[in-house]
């Protein structure tokens, strides 16, 4: 979907008019108006207001043009409820919600989150746990949070 069709879809699925949803964010509804219509499209700023406001990523008012990974653990975060807030309940698109809560990080260094990630993903190859170690610390070496 594109921004045009998000945008009045959460405005209907909260039962508001155009006027209604622009009082919210304080826009007018003009401006509500160029968005659904599509000629215009919210600007950075106001994404964050919509984003908190509605409680949807930038990434899903954008159409979810890409596919966002934890920086932390690198699980695919597909759905908006995977995705961690800060503590003023803002999206934090960069973390999911189990690497990442209430502006801490759950695992304090990555031996902590490779320790985990063997006690709970399955081994059907029965490879050793040293070869896993190494494994699970390559791959986790590449994300944001690990470099």
């Amino acid at each position: 979907m594109e921004t045009k069709e998000i945008l009045r879809s959460i405005r209907e699925k909260n039962n508001l008019t155009q006027e209604q949803f622009a009082e919210r964010i304080n826009v007018t509804r003009q401006a509500v108006s160029r968005w659904e219509n599509g000629e215009t499209q919210p600007n950075t700023e106001m994404l964050k207001v919509l984003s908190k406001e509605f409680g949807v990523s930038i990434n899903t008012l954008l159409g979810s043009p890409q596919t966002l990974y934890c920086q932390c653990c690198g699980m695919p975060l597909s759905d908006d409820s995977m995705i961690s807030h800060e503590p003023d309940g803002t999206f934090n698109e960069d973390y999911c919600k189990w690497c990442y809560t209430d502006g801490n990080f759950v695992y304090k260094d990555k031996n902590t989150l490779i320790d985990f990630l063997i006690s709970h993903i399955p081994n059907p190859d029965n490879q050793p746990e040293t070869a896993r170690h190494k494994l699970y610390d390559s791959h986790l070496s590449m994300l944001k949070h690990w470099r």
